[in-house]
């Protein structure tokens, strides 16, 4: 996990650093936000079954692509 986090981001996660699924290290990040704050996903697509997870888990999302292979993913904790 990276050490540098945006300002406005408790946590980020590079998954594009990962060597397989990050989905267990996605979600192992997400337990430890608390209500209110926001954890960035960095990836090199957009994660779009991701996004029903994130839903269901009480959590809403933002998602900017930053460049033809990084896409930016700011995940709020909203329960």
């Amino acid at each position: 996990m990276s050490t540098e986090s945006p300002p406005d981001a408790a946590q980020t996660l590079d998954a594009r650093e990962i060597d397989g699924e990050p989905f267990g290290d996605i979600m192992a990040a997400l337990g430890e936000l608390d209500p209110g704050e926001t954890f960035l996903l960095v990836n090199s697509f957009e994660p779009e079954p991701l996004y029903g997870v994130l839903a269901d888990r009480g959590f809403a999302h933002e998602t900017e692509q930053v460049a033809s292979d990084e896409w930016h993913v700011r995940i709020r904790h909203e329960r």
